[in-house]
């Protein structure tokens, strides 16, 4: 069975409770103050595409397995045709790296669906 590539649907905007999950995640890495700016950037940012694999090669993550439940959950909703909500990017120029501040479980489902996926996404530089 060959997959359909316009098969994966995705949100005009991430959702609502993507965001909370990126200050959880950036808390990590920064300081709150930062953070709080960070964010305020991606909820102004527009939408951008950008392909899985150039996604995946930018942020030097290692690749999630279908059998991650998260990855399985999201590849399931592609499947069935469920939309997806953009991820949200941090370019790193010091680092020459991308940060996956929300998304990095749907960017390895689609990955795995069809590398060449447009992936659309928010992203800013910090």
């Amino acid at each position: 069975m060959g997959k359909d590539k316009d098969k994966i649907k995705w949100f005009d905007d991430p959702e609502e409770h993507n965001y909370p999950a990126a200050v959880s995640y950036l808390g990590l890495l920064f300081e709150e103050r930062d953070v709080n700016l960070i964010i305020e950037k991606l909820q102004k940012a527009g939408i951008s595409e950008f392909k899985a694999k150039d996604i995946f090669r930018a942020s030097k993550l290692s690749l999630l397995g279908i059998s991650n439940s998260h990855v399985e959950k999201n590849h399931e909703k592609i499947e069935e045709g469920k939309k997806l909500s953009p991820i949200l990017l941090l370019r790193d120029p010091k680092a020459r790296t991308v940060i996956i501040a929300d998304g990095y479980h749907r960017m390895c489902a689609v990955y795995h669906y069809d590398e060449d996926a447009l992936i659309p996404c928010k992203i800013v530089t910090i």
